[in-house]
């Protein structure tokens, strides 16, 4: 009787580099950061005078939690620059970093809630994002020179919330499954 070879175990090798060294790279990049992005202004301010800023919003151990976090401070809208208002701050994009600013997600701010964005698929797709979104600031430089200040704004949140795609290559797998995820809608 001649014994069968099977192929149902994969090589030890080959289990380290596919599941285990990814989950231990992870592991090294947290405490994840929660930011938010938006617009600071004094009441009564024009156009000409917001400007852009982040602000820090917490910290999170797992990309679940930073989602978590931004979700409740979104909605409960407790995101602020000083704690006595004299600034007004308009948040546009929650962005979760890692502790060596490679982008986990971003997501757009629309009344109250958090629009997650869906990350790029290929280098080839991140490529079309980048291209697109240096024409955006293109376009947000010529408006600015014009005195077009809002057109100016709303290229740079285009292009910003384009960018918001171009998820770190290790955190693309784990950014898409959160978001196949019904919490994460």
């Amino acid at each position: 009787m001649a014994l069968a070879h099977q192929t149902t175990f994969a090589p030890i090798g080959k289990i380290l580099a596919e599941r285990v060294l990814p989950r231990l790279e992870h592991t090294q990049k947290r405490p994840l950061r929660v930011a938010c992005l938006g617009t600071v202004s004094y009441d009564g301010a024009t156009e000409a005078d917001c400007v852009d800023r982040s602000i820090p919003i917490g910290e999170a151990s797992s990309p679940q939690d930073a989602m978590a976090v931004a979700a409740m401070r979104v909605s409960h809208g407790d995101i602020r620059v000083t704690p006595d208002n004299t600034l007004r701050f308009r948040p546009r994009l929650i962005v979760i970093q890692d502790s060596g600013f490679g982008l986990v997600i971003a997501g757009e701010i629309r009344a109250g809630i958090i629009l997650w964005q869906q990350p790029v698929a290929s280098k080839a797709e991140a490529t079309l994002v980048v291209v697109e979104a240096s024409h955006l600031r293109g376009r947000a430089f010529a408006a600015a020179g014009h005195g077009d200040h809002p057109a100016a704004r709303d290229f740079r949140f285009q292009a910003t919330l384009l960018e918001a795609r171009l998820v770190d290559p290790r955190w693309r797998e784990t950014a898409c499954e959160l978001l196949r995820l019904p919490q994460a809608a």
